[in-house]
C-alpha cells in the first residue's frame, strides 16, 4: 500500500523552509469567531476554508511577477474563542496581534466575524500612530450598539472611529442612525452607487487616507455573483476587478501596513468563494510587500 503524503496545514500548504516562523517575514492569524453574527452563521469556519483553498493557489503573481512566499509565510494556531463576551474576544485578538508585531512581523487576519478587526487595528494604532483604516464593505457597521452590544459585528467601524480616521467604500446598506453619524463627524462614504458613475474613484480614496494604512475586507463588499458565501449578502458590490484596481493603487500611495480579510460563512456546495477569498489575501499581500514604503 502507497504511503500518503499529508501537506502541511498552513496557509498555501508551504514546507517548512517557507513556513517556519523565523524564515517568515509574514504572519497568518486565523480568528474562527461568529458569535454577535446577526443572519447567517457560519464565519467561524471561514479561516479554514480559505487556508484550505489556499493549497491550491499559484503562487507566482500575474501582475508583480513575485512569489511571496519566498518571503516566508507563517501560520499560526487558531485563536480559541472566548465565548464570554465580544469585548474579551477583542481583547484576545488585541494582544495576540500586539505580540506577533512586536516580532516586527507584516500580519494579515482571517475571520471570523468584523467585530475582531477592533482588536487588530488597536495594536496597528500603537505601531503606527498615524494610522488610517481602509474598509472594503457593503455596511456601514456605524451603529453605536445593536443587539444590546456595542462589539457586535454591525458596530465594529464606530469603535474603530474613535482609534482612527476610516474611509469606507463599496458601501450600500445603511440605517438612518449610521448616515446620521457619519454626516456628524464629517465624512462621506465611497457608495457604490456613486462610483459607478466616478472615473477615477480610487485616487480621492487615496487622497484621504495616511500615509500608513490598515485595509479591511468585509467580503459582502464583493458582489454576491462573486462571493456569495458571507452572513450578510448586498446586490451590487464591487467587481473583481474593481477591488484589486483600488489595493494595487493604495500599495503603490501608501503604505499598507497589516490587513484582514473577514466574514467568509463557507458553503460546502459551492468551494468557489473559499478560492476567491484566499486569492484576495494573496493579492493583497504581494501587493502589500510589493510596494513597501519603508
Amino acid at each position: 500500500m502507497a504511503e500518503i503524503e499529508y501537506l502541511p496545514y498552513n496557509f498555501g500548504a508551504l514546507p517548512e523552509k517557507y513556513s517556519r516562523w523565523e524564515n517568515s517575514r509574514t504572519v497568518i492569524l486565523p480568528i474562527p469567531y461568529d458569535s454577535t453574527c446577526t443572519h447567517k452563521t457560519g464565519a467561524r469556519e471561514g479561516p479554514r476554508a480559505i487556508i484550505h483553498a489556499s493549497r491550491n493557489l499559484e503562487f507566482l503573481d500575474d501582475e508583480l511577477l513575485i512569489d511571496a512566499t519566498l518571503q516566508g509565510i507563517h501560520t499560526l494556531p487558531e485563536i480559541m474563542p472566548d465565548s464570554q463576551s465580544p469585548e474579551r474576544m477583542v481583547e484576545k485578538v488585541y494582544q495576540v496581534a500586539k505580540g506577533v508585531m512586536e516580532q516586527g512581523k507584516f500580519l494579515v487576519s482571517l475571520g471570523g466575524e468584523h467585530t475582531v478587526t477592533i482588536g487588530l487595528v488597536k495594536a496597528h494604532k500603537e505601531r503606527y500612530p498615524g494610522l488610517s483604516v481602509l474598509q472594503i464593505d457593503a455596511h456601514m457597521d456605524l451603529r453605536d450598539s445593536y443587539a444590546g452590544s456595542q462589539y457586535n459585528h454591525a458596530c465594529v467601524m464606530r469603535r474603530i472611529q474613535e482609534l482612527c480616521e476610516i474611509t469606507q467604500v463599496g458601501i450600500r446598506s445603511y440605517c438612518q442612525e449610521e448616515l446620521n453619524f457619519a454626516r456628524e463627524k464629517g465624512f462621506e462614504p465611497f457608495y457604490k452607487r456613486l462610483i459607478d458613475h466616478w472615473g477615477d474613484w480610487p485616487e480621492e480614496v487615496i487622497e484621504r487616507l495616511s500615509n500608513e494604512v490598515y485595509v479591511t475586507i468585509d467580503l459582502d463588499g464583493l458582489d454576491p455573483s462573486i462571493v456569495p458565501s458571507v452572513g450578510t449578502p448586498e446586490p451590487g458590490g464591487l467587481g473583481w476587478r474593481e477591488v484589486l484596481r483600488l489595493l494595487r493603487r493604495v500599495a503603490e500611495k501608501k503604505r499598507i501596513v497589516g490587513f484582514d480579510i473577514m466574514e467568509l460563512s463557507p458553503d460546502p456546495n459551492n468551494i468557489a468563494p473559499d478560492y476567491v477569498a484566499a486569492r484576495l489575501a494573496y493579492k493583497t499581500l504581494g501587493y502589500a510587500l510589493y510596494y513597501s514604503h519603508g
